[in-house]
């Protein structure tokens, strides 16, 4: 199924709002694609059908999934009462040579700054082929996500750079925690450790805080549920 490059945010909005309201397993078989019995072993899965379906280029590359556009898509499982139900994966943070780097500069404030989101109703119960995709929608940062978002980051950069890499738990920042990213224990990559010297550890990505999230779909559906207070 070949897709007709988008041109503009509001033909990448139309796109999206034509698939809503179908089930993965749907679109799956619109296009021709195969679901896993679960998402164990395939992880990344639904953002890939997302993806096809409207036509992100991107790939693996560290670009925008819409380079065009300069828009990043995210997949946001949701319950029934529009709550997030976990965190969500931004991108890979770096561990060595960081230390003249600017918010403004990172790979992830790039990421953030124009997303489209599409809610999955995703709770545990629901068979992956009967999740239900809702209504996507663009988002950008306001100025107080901005710089919530950006005081986390340098906090946890500083933390990083200082050799504190094994101090971070996920309860660490408002609104951006750290956390392993990684297939297996043995996929170790370089970091600096407590006395600055060179350390094998796990991996990590940066993960936006359900609470965040969950701001953000209450001012998009005026959902009942208190703004996130910066």
């Amino acid at each position: 199924m070949k897709k007709t490059p988008l041109n503009t945010a509001g033909q990448l909005l139309h796109c999206c709002h034509s698939i809503a309201g179908l089930t993965l397993g749907q679109l799956a078989a619109q296009l021709k694609v195969d679901v896993p019995a679960n998402l164990k072993r395939d992880k990344g899965w639904v953002g890939q059908l997302l993806e096809l379906a409207l036509g992100a280029e991107a790939g693996s590359q560290a670009i925008p999934d819409f380079p065009a556009l300069g828009i990043e898509l995210k997949t946001l499982p949701i319950d029934q009462q529009g709550k997030p139900l976990e965190s969500t994966y931004v991108c890979v943070a770096p561990l060595t040579g960081v230390t003249s780097q600017s918010w403004q500069q990172s790979w992830i404030c790039q990421k953030l700054q124009h997303v489209l989101w599409v809610p999955i109703l995703a709770e545990r119960q629901i068979p992956l082929a009967e999740r239900v995709i809702g209504t996507g929608f663009l988002w950008q940062p306001s100025v107080a996500e901005q710089q919530a978002l950006q005081q986390d980051w340098e906090e946890l950069m500083e933390l990083i750079t200082l050799g504190g890499i094994d101090q971070i738990r996920g309860a660490h920042g408002k609104v951006l925690q750290l956390r392993p990213k990684a297939a297996d224990s043995k996929a170790l990559t370089a970091a600096v450790g407590a006395n600055g010297e060179p350390i094998q550890t796990l991996p990590r990505g940066f993960y936006l805080k359900a609470s965040f999230t969950a701001a953000i779909l209450s001012r998009q559906f005026n959902l009942a549920e208190q703004s996130l207070k910066y």
